[in-house]
């Protein structure tokens, strides 16, 4: 087994299992729940920040323990010998030991008598040839071959009896969607910051928390596994903005949606330890993920849930990432796609964010080949593609005085969809006009989708322009001249989206109509 952070996961099974000083300790403590686990070296009065982890300096989730401690080491419980006692889960990260703010307190939890509950009695400890010296615990004897993943059989039941207990729980607790609903209710009043940080409305962040669990347990006993998906976790969390510091209350938290659920009684000693023994892994490998966005991109695995062809060579195309992504109306992500390993193109994010956890790409293809040919071409419902965090400055004004002009040609409108969505969405009372330049009428492949997100909105209007052949009811011509017909422009902010020469063109015919530089807004085309 060659990855540092399972072997110190596996070791602390070990340590857990066979102590008799971690079964003492987990009695004494078991109504400390997962709130005191301690942090060391990390002042109780640290001042946290709002920046994102990755640009604070020197990167804040960088590791800030003792140099024994840090994460993927080998010697992750070095500094615990044989006079300084062998803590109950393994070497933790150390912090403030009094109660987390806001949650509401709980009964103690209750020492249960049987023997099915207690933790086994230690097992005499052998010596083995390979390695003279070191102590393993267990029968003596041959440990069992290792699988192919590189876990020894006695360390993967030891995971499976964690992951029974931890099934165990959630049913005595009401079930995972019960849990998931009070951890919710939960950091909303512990920690409302990191609640408002992650996109999704409540109920699309209930349902992901209760996937998250769902995930949690069904993984335990595939560590490769799960440790790649703690450490990819924590990188999306560090690119939401979220500051490690603010995840210690996730435990507390956890325990106390579990104990709010069971009968006076139920809260086990063995179930107390189980979630510990979890909670503190997971933590170290979200924190260990957050340092890695300063070194490497963070990917979104995404299932494609709708592939709808519109035109013979344009797609809609509507995702739901594995994990959230967040983002700005009007920004854009990168994909990558298995067929062109290595190649990632950018698209504009279309649809509101924040609302739910789809998203909706608007993919052209001149050919059937590369990224974009095998999105339209050669893509359906169940695939998977990547996407890269979300990218680009343009976004909604701030100013509440400015209106919003949108100029689109042809999937340029993406983005405009996305700000279209979210002024529905949000009741934004600015005046808001999107005019849509297109060749011919049969270019128009989302105006009723737009059309609706117009009606929904207070003050917002869409007027397509066609170019050539028979408008029907739109307007015709150059969008530049439409534009210009349409009114003054000088007190509204103006996004421009769609192919390098009609941005040109449209920048030059705003400024002759008095439209300041700095009012007009594009990503750099690509």
């Amino acid at each position: 087994m060659s990855d540092p952070h399972l072997l110190a996961l596996l070791r602390a099974i070990r340590l857990r299992q066979n102590a008799p000083d971690a079964a003492a300790a987990g009695v004494a403590d078991a109504d400390a729940a997962l709130s005191e686990i301690p942090f060391p070296n990390q002042a109780d009065d640290e001042e946290e920040t709002d920046v994102p982890p990755s640009h604070q300096p020197g990167g804040g989730l960088l590791w800030r323990g003792d140099p024994g401690d840090t994460i993927g080491r080998s010697s992750f419980q070095a500094r615990y010998g044989p006079d300084r006692g062998i803590p109950p889960i393994g070497a933790v990260p150390s912090g403030p030991t009094g109660p987390v703010p806001n949650i509401p307190p709980v009964a103690p939890a209750r020492r249960i008598g049987g023997p099915a509950t207690e933790f086994p009695p230690p097992q005499p400890q052998t010596t083995t040839g390979d390695h003279p010296g070191r102590r393993r615990p267990g029968v003596p004897g041959k440990r069992g071959t290792p699988r192919p993943d590189g876990v020894d059989p006695a360390d993967r039941q030891a995971l499976r009896d964690t992951q029974r207990l931890l099934s165990a729980s959630l049913d005595a607790a009401g079930g995972i969607d019960e849990v998931a609903g009070r951890l919710w209710r939960a950091l909303g009043q512990a920690q409302s910051p990191l609640l408002e940080a992650l996109p999704g409305t409540p109920e699309t962040q209930r349902a992901q928390l209760a996937r998250a669990l769902t995930w949690l347990v069904r993984r335990l006993d595939d560590p490769p596994a799960l440790v790649a998906g703690c450490i990819q976790l924590g990188a999306v969390l560090a690119e939401c903005g979220i500051p490690w510091t603010r995840l210690r209350v996730v435990g507390a938290a956890l325990a106390e949606a579990m104990r709010a659920g069971m009968a006076p009684g139920a809260w086990r000693q063995d179930f107390d330890q189980a979630w510990r023994w979890t909670w503190q892994h997971i933590y170290e490998w979200l924190v260990h993920g957050g340092t890695l966005v300063a070194y490497q991109p963070t990917v979104w695995p995404a299932e494609v849930i709708e592939h709808d062809v519109r035109r013979r060579d344009l797609a809609v195309i509507t995702l739901r990432p594995s994990l959230p992504l967040s983002f700005r109306p009007g920004q854009y992500t990168r994909v990558e796609v298995d067929a062109v390993p290595g190649v990632r193109r950018p698209y504009s994010l279309a649809g509101a964010p924040h609302r739910d956890e789809l998203i909706e790409l608007h993919v052209r293809a001149k050919t059937e080949t590369g990224v974009s040919g095998t999105l339209v071409h050669h893509t359906r419902a169940g695939d998977l593609v990547r996407l890269t965090r979300a990218e680009g400055d343009m976004g909604l004004p701030a100013e509440p005085d400015r209106g919003i002009l949108m100029i689109a040609g042809d999937t340029g409108v993406a983005p405009m969809k996305a700000m279209l969505a979210e002024i529905a969405a949000t009741g934004d009372t600015r005046p808001a006009v999107l005019f849509w330049g297109v060749r011919d009428r049969t270019e128009l492949y989302d105006i009723e989708a737009l059309t609706e997100l117009a009606a929904r909105s207070p003050r917002a209007a869409v007027v397509p322009v066609v170019a050539e052949g028979d408008p029907g009811p739109y307007e015709s011509g150059l969008v530049t001249d439409v534009v210009a017909a349409f009114g003054e422009w000088s007190r509204f902010e103006v996004y421009l989206a769609g192919p390098p020469l009609m941005l040109a063109n449209t920048s030059v015919a705003l400024h002759r109509l008095g439209v300041d530089a700095a009012r007009i807004h594009h990503d750099t085309p690509q």
